[in-house]
C-alpha cells in the first residue's frame, strides 16, 4: 500500500490542483484494483481526505464514478448521499449499493423531494424505505415508487398510497398495475377510484375485471356509499325483507346471479350483523367465516357453494380447496354456528367493529 503512503504525502505537501489528480488517481485505483474491506475503508480515508475542499463539480464526478462500484468506500458514500445539492447526492442515492436501508430512511426523513425521487428510482427498495417515500414524498414521488417494479410495500404503505390516489387518477392507475398488491387492498383502491380508472383496469388486467365490477359498489360500510347499485340493492332487500320475503331462495337466486351487494345485504340481515363483517366474511381468503354465517342460517351446501363462488376471486375455486369447504361445512353445527353469531353480537360492543367470528367459534 506504498502508492497509498504517497497519496497520503500529496495530501499534506501538494497544491489543490495537484491533490484533484491524486484525487482522481487514487479513484481509479479503488475501482479497478481488487482489496479487502480494510483496504477500501483506508482508500476511503484518503479519497475523503482528498475531497474535503473540492468544488461542485468535482464532488458530482466524484459522485458519479463512484455510485456504481461494489468497492466504493462505505464513508464517502453516505457522504455524498446526504450532500445538499442532487447533482452530487443523485446519483449516489439511485444506483448505489452500498447504501444500507438505515442510511436510506435517514435521506429520505430529512433531504429535500429530489432526494427522495432519486431513491424512489432505485433497482429494488425494501419497506422501510418505501413507508418514508410514500408519506413525506411529493406527488412526483409517489407516482414514481408507485411504478419501480423493484419497490417493496407494506400494508401501511399500500394503504398509504390508496389515499393519496383518491383524488390523482394517475397514481390509482400505476397501483392498479401493481401485481404484487395484497387483493384486498386492491379492492380498496378500486372502490375509491374513478370510473376511467376502473374502465383503463379492465383493459390492462382483465383477470381484474371481475374485482373491479363485484367490488366497486359494495365497501359502503369501509369507505361510506361508493355508489347507486348499494342504495337500490339495500332498498329492495330491505324491502324483501320487511315483508318476510327474504329467505334461502332469495339469497341463491342473488348468488348465482352474480348479485354480491344484494348476497351481503341479505346474510347482514338475516344474521342482524354489520354490512362491513358480511362482506369481509364473503370477501375473505380464508372462508370459514363465511361458512359459519351459512350454517347459522341452515342454508343448503347447494346455496353455500354459490356464495363460495360469488366471493372467489373470479369466482372460480380448485376443486381440492372446495373439497375442503365442503367438509369442513359439514363438520359445523347449525346450534354451534347461531351461539357464534351470539357471541359475536355480546364482545362486539366491547371489541369494535372489526371483531372477528373466528375468535367466537375457537371459544365456544
Amino acid at each position: 500500500m506504498s502508492v497509498l503512503q504517497e497519496l497520503n504525502d500529496a495530501i499534506s505537501k501538494g497544491t489543490p490542483e495537484s491533490r484533484l489528480k491524486a484525487l482522481w488517481h487514487a479513484t481509479d485505483m479503488l475501482i479497478m484494483g481488487h482489496y479487502t474491506e480494510s483496504e477500501i475503508w483506508i482508500f476511503g480515508e484518503v479519497i475523503g481526505r482528498l475531497s474535503e475542499e473540492i468544488e461542485l463539480a468535482a464532488r458530482s464526478q466524484l459522485a458519479r464514478r463512484l455510485a456504481r462500484s461494489d468497492k466504493a468506500p462505505v464513508y464517502m458514500i453516505n457522504k455524498l448521499a446526504f450532500d445538499d445539492s442532487i447533482e452530487v447526492a443523485g446519483a449516489i442515492l439511485r444506483y448505489s449499493e452500498r447504501l444500507g436501508n438505515e442510511a436510506l430512511v435517514a435521506n429520505a426523513r430529512s433531504k429535500s423531494q429530489q432526494h427522495l425521487l432519486a431513491i424512489s428510482r432505485r433497482k429494488s427498495i425494501d419497506e422501510p424505505v418505501t413507508d418514508v417515500l410514500v408519506t413525506r414524498g411529493d406527488q412526483e414521488v409517489a407516482s414514481s415508487v408507485a411504478i419501480n417494479i423493484g419497490a417493496r410495500f407494506s400494508d401501511a404503505g399500500f394503504l398509504h398510497l390508496i389515499k393519496r390516489s383518491e383524488n390523482d387518477s394517475i397514481l390509482a392507475e400505476h397501483l392498479g398495475r401493481r401485481r404484487d398488491i395484497p387483493r384486498h387492498l386492491f379492492q380498496q383502491m378500486i372502490a375509491k377510484a374513478s370510473d376511467e380508472v376502473r374502465k383503463k383496469l379492465e383493459i390492462e388486467r382483465p383477470e381484474a375485471r371481475n374485482a373491479v365490477a363485484s367490488v366497486a359498489g359494495s365497501l359502503h360500510a369501509i369507505f361510506g356509499p361508493a355508489s347507486k347499485d348499494y342504495f337500490a340493492a339495500k332498498r329492495t332487500v330491505g324491502l324483501q325483507h320487511q315483508l318476510g320475503e327474504l329467505g334461502e331462495v332469495q339469497i341463491l337466486e342473488y348468488a348465482q346471479a352474480r348479485k354480491l351487494n344484494e348476497a351481503i345485504v341479505a346474510l347482514s340481515l338475516l344474521c342482524t350483523l354489520p354490512v362491513d363483517v358480511v362482506e369481509r366474511a364473503m370477501l375473505a381468503q380464508d372462508r370459514e367465516a363465511l361458512l359459519i354465517l351459512a350454517k347459522a342460517l341452515d342454508l343448503s351446501w347447494a346455496t353455500t357453494i354459490a356464495l363460495l363462488f360469488l366471493g372467489a376471486p373470479d369466482h372460480r375455486i380448485a376443486a381440492k380447496d372446495l373439497d375442503g369447504m365442503k367438509a369442513e361445512f359439514t363438520r359445523l353445527d347449525v346450534e354451534t354456528s347461531k351461539e357464534v353469531l351470539k357471541a359475536y353480537h355480546s364482545r362486539k360492543e366491547a371489541a369494535g367493529s372489526n371483531l372477528s367470528l373466528r375468535p367466537q367459534l375457537h371459544a365456544l
